[in-house]
């Protein structure tokens, strides 16, 4: 995530500095007597505290950082330095309101701090509040010429949540080193676009990208994917065919279009694309879970059993590959099996809807 090699960067540095007051404390208080201007003890008080309280966020423990830096906030509430660390510890709790309340005072205290200002932003946008976060994310790609690419993954996909879809496509291209106006710079949109739900903003970029070169490899494959999902299976057909053209050795392609051919009962016409989804690429599950449920639709028994047994060593805890298998054992009149499979699939799915 681009909040967590960043932040560590800057943390180091902070630690770094924190390790060099307490070092320089060491080394006044052993020189008192020599120098009569030196410092107080008690106002290394603070530095050590913090440090400690960074040792332990160090170790995951998390609420008991929180408690020492409030102690030591309730005692002296200007201390530097405080607000910060607060801010960081609530952030990496997932408690973003009181993490914005800290950084924004963080913020406040020394409007160049870097760091300050990439977890506020990043705590407005995980707290639900990307207009907020915007401003404060475009000050962090400023700072750093190259910025981490995750960075502007969250900047675009902010604009993207406030309809800003431009600025989501410079942000986008940024990312991957493309112009904003190009065909890819419009395709990642689209990709991203899908990701968040913005189905017609995704097609019309999408569409976008395939005029601007025609040849652009998965620009087709994605205006699939999308009529695939609306259900538009000719139109998902026609675009899978067409990425084919242009990209005839990506696995997916062939896979999808057996899902699509599935759908409209052509079942020897989707066996042959899973067979050669397989054939490209063997790693992936899926092919082997559409290959089950279209040997089943076949009455291929034994096959389709064969092939969802695959998948289920592949991927052991996917619902729908025990579901399938289930219902095949059940066409075979193979009772208890079918019973056993339909069961796990249930157990699974409980699971998920718990997580």
């Amino acid at each position: 995530m681009w909040g967590s090699n960043s932040h560590m960067n800057l943390r180091c540095s902070l630690i770094s500095r924190t390790a060099l007051i307490c070092a320089l404390s060491i080394a006044g208080a052993g020189q008192q007597s020599n120098a009569p201007n030196a410092p107080s003890p008690t106002t290394l008080v603070p530095a050590t505290e913090l440090a400690r309280a960074q040792k332990l966020m160090q170790e995951g423990k998390v609420d008991d950082a929180i408690a020492q830096l409030r102690a030591l906030e309730s005692r002296d509430p200007s201390a530097k330095g405080v607000a910060l660390e607060l801010g960081t510890d609530y952030y990496k709790k997932s408690d973003y309101p009181n993490a914005i309340q800290y950084l924004k005072k963080a913020s406040a205290e020394d409007p160049r701090n870097r760091e300050a200002t990439q977890l506020l932003g990043m705590s407005y946008f995980a707290g639900g509040h990307p207009a907020d976060a915007i401003p404060l994310l475009e000050q962090v790609q400023g700072w750093i010429p190259r910025a981490n690419t995750d960075g502007y993954f969250i900047l675009g996909t902010c604009y993207i949540q406030t309809k800003n879809y431009e600025g989501a496509r410079k942000a986008f291209g940024k990312m991957f080193d493309v112009p904003a106006d190009s065909a890819a710079a419009y395709l990642f949109t689209a990709r991203m676009l899908l990701r968040q739900e913005f189905d017609p903003v995704a097609d019309e970029y999408a569409q976008r990208a395939a005029e601007l070169d025609p040849k652009l490899p998965l620009a087709h494959y994605l205006l699939g994917e999308l009529y695939l999902y609306k259900s538009r299976l000719p139109e998902a057909i026609a675009e899978f065919q067409k990425e084919l053209a242009i990209n005839p050795a990506y696995a997916a392609t062939y896979y999808k279009l057996g899902d699509a051919y599935s759908r409209i009962q052509k079942y020897d016409d989707a066996q042959r694309m899973l067979q050669r989804s397989i054939r490209l690429d063997a790693t992936s599950s899926v092919p082997f879970i559409l290959m089950g449920k279209v040997l089943q639709k076949k009455g291929d028994y034994d096959l389709a059993v064969l092939s969802l047994k695959h998948a289920v060593t592949m991927e052991p805890n996917n619902p729908t590959t025990h579901y399938l298998l289930g219902q095949t054992y059940r066409d075979m009149g193979r009772k208890e099996e079918a019973e056993a499979e339909l069961k796990r699939a249930q157990e699974l799915h409980g699971q998920e809807d718990l997580q």
